[in-house]
This record gives C-alpha cells, structure tokens and sequence, in this order.
C-alpha cells in the first residue's frame, strides 16, 4: 500500500504575474489557480451602475476609492482575487499599491454569473471573511437581489434584504437598487 504525500505547491503573487495574458479573469484563491472567460454584457451594465453609484458617493466626496475589475487584490499570501467591485475607504488607502490593492479592502462586491457562482458564494466569501473584509456583496443580476454580508465578530452576517441598501462601512452613503437593474 502507498500513500500519496505529495501536496501541491500554493500559488503567490509572482507566479500569478506570470500568467500570460489571454482575455481571462485569472485569480489565486488559496493558491489554487482559477480561470474564468469575460462576463456578460448584462454583468458589466450592473456592474457598470454600481460603480457609478458608489463612485458618486464616495469617490467624488473623497471618502475613498472605487476599483472596477480588472484590480488585483492581494488579501493573504496564496490569494489574488479580481472582485468586480473594491472599496478602499481613504483612511486604508496605504494598501493601495502601483499594481494592486495589497490588503483588505472595505467593501468587495461581487456579481454573480453561471460559471462563477459557486466560487463566488462559497470559496471567495471564505477567503474574504478570513481576510476581515468589513462587508461583502453578493449580486444576483438574473435574480435582482443583493445579499449583503457584513462582518460581526468574525463572521459574516446577512442583513435583511431591502430595496435600498445603506453601506454599513460609511454612513450616508446608499444604494437604490432600482437604479442598478
């Protein structure tokens, strides 16, 4: 009988800058090696709309910055994701590097499409609450629904579900989703 002892080597930041470039969205998620094709034109409009939204609010009143994928985000060693939308409110703005957001942001959204869901829903939303980021979004463009995550003692706590939603990271500063689909 044998065993197989053998690990794979996790993935850092210098082999992920490796990776050619071929028209993917390439992230290292606890140094495993994900790919996945464009988004959706619907995606990028969602995508689109919120960032204007949130770019309005807090970009323009110089409470932060609003990155659009494709951003690196380096949270932990063996992981470099590409949310499709980061926040760094102006008092964490030292994580901002030339190449990458190196830390944790305070707000990562991301939007859900068919071959991302999973990973979306279940390994990120781990790698983000392990990394402490203060509040993450899901959203549901086929569904028109946002879950909203946000970090209590540890754990990620789903807030009710509303047609507005008020950023719990900045006061003031909230989302009509009517405007968004």
């Amino acid at each position: 009988m044998t065993t197989d002892t053998t690990e794979r080597r996790k993935l850092t930041y210098e082999d992920y800058a490796q990776i050619p470039e071929d028209g993917c969205q390439h992230e290292i998620i606890d140094g495993g090696h994900y790919v996945n094709p464009a988004p959706n034109l619907y995606h990028q409009t969602v995508s689109r709309r919120l960032q204007f939204i949130l770019y309005t609010q807090i970009e323009q009143q110089k409470l932060g910055v609003v990155f659009n994928a494709p951003c690196d985000v380096q949270i932990a060693t063996h992981d470099i994701l590409q949310p499709d939308l980061a926040v760094v409110l102006t008092e964490n703005q030292h994580i901002l590097r030339p190449e990458k957001i190196q830390g944790t942001p305070d707000l990562v959204v991301e939007i859900l499409s068919l071959s991302s869901e999973a990973r979306d829903r279940k390994l990120k939303r781990a790698r983000y609450q392990k990394a402490g980021v203060p509040e993450y979004w899901i959203v549901d463009p086929f569904e028109h629904k946002v879950e909203q995550l946000v970090l209590r003692d540890g754990v990620y706590v789903l807030l009710p579900t509303t047609d507005v939603l008020q950023l719990t990271i900045l006061e003031g500063v909230f989302v009509r989703l009517d405007e968004v689909w």
